[in-house]
């Protein structure tokens, strides 16, 4: 009994260090999607604005280097956010399977990813709060304003001196609607698309069936999660006003005064971007940590 308990205690840190290695290798990757995605959703004009317009212009304002501007505590949040949410889904989907059925249905899958990502991201927000300030300040710069913050660990002492330390899970609430819904339509419909490319013998186990799950999973993922994660942004970037109020009083009210000044469609700012990064982001997550997983003699995910 020891010596299982120690062997599953060994498989569980062997995940969690393959995921944060995964997640780093796959946010180094997209990230410069990530800023073009952020900036265009704090575009908060009724003029549009492509993707590839946000892009040039920091490139042409702040160099390459500008497209990486918040990605230290990009990385310091996947250390924490990805391992959490990708190993308690496997610990919930196997606390939930029954001895008699070996398989969750779609909804039970979706629930323990949503679960999971919720837990995930309340102990992955303040890192998530700094890498939008600071992508947020990247912006001002190229307005010729002067940036608020010095680096990360400034933007985090200045966030905590000025807001409190509460101040650091500021837009949690919006931060983990999103979470569920990026991970019930992520983490479920990357399990459940794999197993239905493999039991139909589409392909086997192997790079071409998670390249096909992690395609699915991120489109349903963006679809689902796009309002969400406007609203989010928003609510993170906002900072206390000279009269000690916000511009938003909550998710509710950011996300009634979106609509009313920019239009319904403004919810799904940042869509192509979105998805655009999901799509290479997932795709090279999955591909590392299924091929980390094997390398380490650990089953498929």
């Amino acid at each position: 009994m020891a010596q299982e308990q120690a062997q599953a205690r060994s498989r569980a840190t062997n995940k969690i260090a393959l995921a944060s290695l995964s997640a780093m290798v796959a946010e180094t990757t997209t990230f410069p999607i990530d800023i073009t995605k952020t900036r265009l959703q704090l575009h908060a004009t009724a003029r549009p604005v492509s993707a590839f317009q946000v892009a040039t212009d920091i490139i042409r304002k702040q160099g390459v280097t500008g497209l990486y501007k918040g990605l230290s505590p990009a990385l310091l949040r996947h250390l924490f956010y990805t391992p959490i949410r990708t190993v308690g889904y496997e610990q919930l989907r196997h606390a939930f399977i029954s001895h008699d059925n070996h398989s969750l249905s779609l909804p039970s899958k979706a629930l323990i990813g949503g679960i999971s990502g919720v837990i995930a991201q309340v102990v992955a927000s303040p890192a998530d709060l700094v890498k939008v300030r600071m992508q947020a300040d990247a912006r001002m710069v190229s307005q010729g304003l002067e940036p608020r913050y010095a680096g990360s660990l400034d933007a985090l002492t200045k966030i905590i001196n000025t807001e409190g330390f509460k101040g650091l899970w500021r837009g949690v609430f919006p931060n983990i609607q999103r979470a569920f819904l990026v991970n019930m339509g992520e983490l479920a419909c990357y399990d459940h698309a794999k197993h239905f490319v493999i039991h139909n013998q589409i392909a086997s186990d192997n790079i071409y069936a998670h390249t096909l799950a992690s395609m699915m999973s991120g489109l349903t993922a963006t679809s689902i999660s796009c309002p969400a994660d406007v609203v989010k942004t928003r609510m993170m970037n906002q900072v206390v006003n000279e009269d000690g109020s916000y511009k938003y009083r909550n998710s509710f009210d950011c996300l009634i005064k979106t609509v009313r000044f920019e239009g319904f469609r403004a919810l799904w700012k940042g869509f192509f971007p979105t998805w655009a990064r999901l799509g290479p982001w997932q795709f090279v997550f999955w591909v590392s940590y299924e091929k980390f997983r094997l390398i380490a003699g650990l089953p498929s995910f």
